[in-house]
């Protein structure tokens, strides 16, 4: 249907891979930037993905992306034969950040078909373009890059719950010092592409945090309003913790939870955290862990069972967790508490 397969690549989520989504070109505009309080906005699920390409992969001119937040990182061994323009399905912006260097010479960017200067490529530089602008790139030589796809709809939330007005712009930037981004892809970088990687929330929650930066340092932003630093009310707490605990796999969308709440996406994250103390996926994390402990210590249930029995795909995702939470695996907590039990009947 799309022509020959040419790359290698694990994907998050199996529906569909970022170079496979075809323009829609019967949404304007205007209708992608629909009310961020409309079940239309935030709709598509978030995914990571991560791109291998060799000598003898084919790629293709048009590079498209996908109608929602996406994190792809696209790394190649021989660079790129051909200069590759990139496209979204959306209006969007694209941040692109380098892993290792370039020489110079060997990488070129073009904005509406203008080329911009470069100079040699440092590692964690990153560029900040609207696809609007139909950017494209070639690369001679190896190199290794994460790409942010953050739809302009999502930021137009982020943007109404700061206060700002509408953004109607964003400043281009090329192979900037941004310490900020650079430090947001460190973080998420272990979990790109990987079938244990973050969750839906947790994916929600980085695009928040990553959406509120590039806001600030590059959208050309009208006065900043008053800000509402309250927390969830007492019926939206309730509502907000049984949605979640309904979907300890971390399978649903903020987008879901804070409609159920009459929020957007922005000003419930933001209520969430001040009512609960930690965003929403952590708390989650939380009462997996919570529930993992009970069942560790009431059952003999095997650990593998009860990884999935607490939402977590599998049992390294589980013993990683549990590790970071408790500072030991599973069994050795489980081993622990029946010990302790054991000395509470049989005292000296």
């Amino acid at each position: 249907m799309f022509g020959k397969r040419w790359y290698s690549s694990t994907i998050r989520r199996p529906v569909v891979s970022c170079l496979e989504v075809a323009v829609n070109k019967n949404r304007t505009g205007e209708q992608n930037r629909k009310s961020a309080y409309t079940p239309e906005a935030w709709s598509e699920d978030p995914f990571t993905t991560h791109i291998k390409l060799d000598r003898n992969s084919a790629v293709p001119s048009p590079f498209r992306t996908a109608g929602t937040f996406t994190v792809t990182r696209l790394e190649s061994s021989a660079g790129l034969p051909d200069r590759i323009t990139k496209l979204s399905s959306v209006p969007a912006l694209l941040v692109s950040i380098s892993l290792k260097s370039l020489p110079l010479r060997s990488y070129q960017v073009w904005v509406a078909d203008k080329v911009i200067p470069t100079a040699t490529i440092p590692p964690f530089r990153s560029n900040v373009i609207d696809f609007d602008a139909e950017p494209s790139c070639w690369a001679g030589k190896a190199f290794d890059y994460v790409h942010y796809t953050v739809p302009r709809v999502e930021l137009d939330d982020i943007a109404a719950d700061l206060g700002f007005g509408v953004v109607r712009s964003y400043r281009l930037s090329v192979v900037e010092d941004d310490l900020v981004l650079a430090q947001i892809t460190r973080s998420i970088l272990p979990f790109i592409g990987r079938r244990d990687g973050p969750s839906l929330l947790a994916l929600d929650q980085f695009s928040l945090i990553l959406g509120a930066h590039l806001l600030q340092r590059y959208g050309v932003l009208q006065k900043m309003g008053k800000i509402s630093k309250g927390g969830l009310a007492p019926w939206q707490k309730r509502r907000a913790a049984e949605l979640l605990r309904e979907h300890l796999d971390g399978r649903i969308r903020l987008t879901d939870v804070a409609r159920e709440c009459s929020l957007s996406v922005s000003h419930f994250a933001r209520s969430f955290k001040a009512t609960f103390g930690v965003a929403p996926h952590r708390w989650l994390i939380g009462r997996r862990i919570e529930l993992a402990k009970e069942l560790l210590r009431q059952t003999t249930t095997p650990i593998a069972d009860i990884a999935i029995q607490s939402g977590f795909g599998d049992q390294t995702a589980f013993t990683r967790t549990f590790r970071q939470v408790a500072g030991i695996s599973p069994g050795q907590w489980r081993r622990y508490i029946a010990a302790r039990a054991i000395e509470t009947e049989n005292p000296a």
